[in-house]
């Protein structure tokens, strides 16, 4: 009933927010008034909208997308409420540690001590027998590609043809970032070369897939640990191993790599994990 119902004035004042404010979330379709005359077009709202309104204000302030907004206080339990808000803050907190990290190593290079940075990495040879591959390649770009990488070599490991015979890495073609999307290679070494070209000739060109030879070569890498593994501290292990290649007189002779050697999911953050590799000549 309308007597039970309050103005947007009246209710704007209750809940701490201005018209303009409730106009703007009707608009964004987070609190609907109870009513809208039809002919004066004013909004009444019910004294229990309060708090909704109120919550929405508080979470916008958290710069959560409209649509994370809706999930929070559309749930039908407090207790989902927080977790869904919990999940949103620790997304946060995830890209806010890798920009402070970026950050980080942005200083180190604008400030000159690149060099410091570099020498934390020991950069070896190691020679690679020839290698039989089944491939799934992508473009992609750098959000997307850590969950690409574990579903990727995933698949391949699955149809191995004849066994894995080798660790498996992933190969960057051209660069990956947020604004160059590769595209990125996931290798899987194979035991059966014809059983592989069976393999690939059966999928056609799903998901990019592919059987290809690398011939026996001479890597420049270095090894890393899983917590080196995230962006931006990979990007220092790739510029320390095309350094040491500069100063040696070398060059790459093949695209970049990581070589995944190990357990992802046993390991620990100081753990080694992957090689970081260049093909040499």
């Amino acid at each position: 009933m309308d007597e039970e119902l309050l103005g947007i004035g009246a209710f704007a004042a209750r809940a701490r927010l201005s018209a303009k404010a409730l106009r703007l979330y009707d608009r964004l379709g987070l609190l609907a008034p109870a009513r809208v005359d039809e002919v004066t077009g004013y909004r009444f709202y019910r004294a229990d909208q309060v708090e909704r309104a109120r919550t929405v204000a508080l979470m916008r302030q958290l710069d959560m997308p409209l649509a994370r907004i809706a999930e929070v206080v559309d749930a039908d339990d407090g207790a989902v409420a927080a977790d869904r808000l919990a999940a949103y803050w620790a997304d946060v907190e995830t890209r806010l540690a890798g920009q402070r990290t970026l950050a980080e190593y942005l200083r180190g290079r604008l400030s000159g001590r690149s060099s410091e940075m570099y020498g934390k990495f020991v950069v070896e040879t190691v020679d690679v027998p020839r290698q039989v591959l089944i491939t799934e390649t992508r473009h992609t770009l750098a959000d997307e590609l850590p969950a690409w990488i574990g579903s990727a070599l995933g698949r391949l490991e699955e149809a191995a043809c004849g066994g894995v015979a080798g660790a498996p890495f992933v190969a960057y073609h051209s660069e990956v970032s947020m604004e160059s999307d590769g595209p990125a290679e996931a290798c899987v070494p194979v035991a059966d070369e014809a059983a592989a070209r069976a393999w690939a000739g059966a999928q056609g060109r799903a998901r990019g897939t592919a059987v290809r030879v690398e011939p026996a070569q001479r890597l420049a890498r270095t090894r890393i640990t899983k917590a080196q593994v995230a962006h931006p501290q990979i990007l220092a292990a790739f510029e320390a191993v095309e350094q040491w290649m500069a100063a040696e007189g070398l060059t790459a002779a093949g695209p970049c790599r990581e070589v995944y050697f190990a357990d992802w999911d046993a390991t620990g953050a100081e753990d080694p994990v992957c090689d970081v590799a260049f093909p040499m000549r």
